[in-house]
């Protein structure tokens, strides 16, 4: 199955670069191109991609409300969408996993690891190092987490106990492997649980499960 990817970049040589390397891999295929964020808004509604490329820094609308249009909260079908920025800001980071994206990269990252990360992401996988994962989404947890949730509204209700107790290794920033070594199961299993948990929550990807975990409180920055 051939990946559909849609490339967001305001500067041309840049854009032109990307579609270039991203042409070439067999499994990949650049539908379209925006040069702005309204542009990107409508090709990503025409074109329906599976990943889009999304520079924070887009003309008329900035890449991050580009992605909350086009991936954020209760949007159908939405594709999955990797930032890439030249600026290496938290508040960058933590907006953009906010808006609905599902991984971040810097522009001066190698054009291999821009490649792996777009495939990393269409496989519901985290981008982020589980370190940074929570490093990052613990330090904001307090904007993204109400100061109480009502337990008849609470999404966690969905998950069985050790699906949750999975959730709670996710958000603690443990890899699969980790979370296999920690709860005595097989990586697997620990797969299998990890897309139940992705299922049942309604989320594109572990990103987000984790964000959701810290909203709820059943993990604090600290823990």
């Amino acid at each position: 199955m051939t990946l559909r990817l849609l490339i967001c970049e305001d500067q041309e040589l840049v854009r032109t670069g990307y579609v270039t390397v991203f042409d070439a891999q067999p499994d990949i295929t650049v539908v379209g191109e925006a040069a702005d964020g309204p542009a990107a808004v409508d090709a990503a509604a025409r074109l329906k991609p599976d990943v889009v490329v999304m520079d924070i820094h887009m003309p008329l609308l900035d890449g991050i409300e580009v992605t909350r249009r086009i991936a954020g909260p209760g949007v159908p079908d939405a594709p999955k969408v990797l930032v890439v920025t030249t600026f290496n800001v938290d508040e960058y980071v933590y907006a953009a996993l906010r808006a609905g994206a599902s991984g971040f990269l810097l522009k001066d990252a190698p054009l291999a690891e821009l490649v792996n990360g777009v495939r990393t992401i269409m496989r519901g996988e985290s981008l982020l190092s589980p370190a940074v994962t929570r490093t990052l989404i613990g330090r904001y947890a307090d904007r993204i987490r109400p100061a109480a949730v009502a337990r008849a509204d609470d999404p966690l209700d969905a998950l069985a106990r050790r699906e949750r107790e999975v959730l709670a290794l996710m958000a603690r920033g443990l890899s699969n492997a980790e979370i296999a070594a920690e709860m005595v199961i097989s990586l697997e299993t620990v797969k299998t649980y990890v897309s139940r948990i992705l299922a049942k929550l309604n989320v594109r990807d572990r990103v987000q499960a984790v964000v959701l975990a810290y909203r709820t409180g059943l993990v604090a920055p600290d823990t």
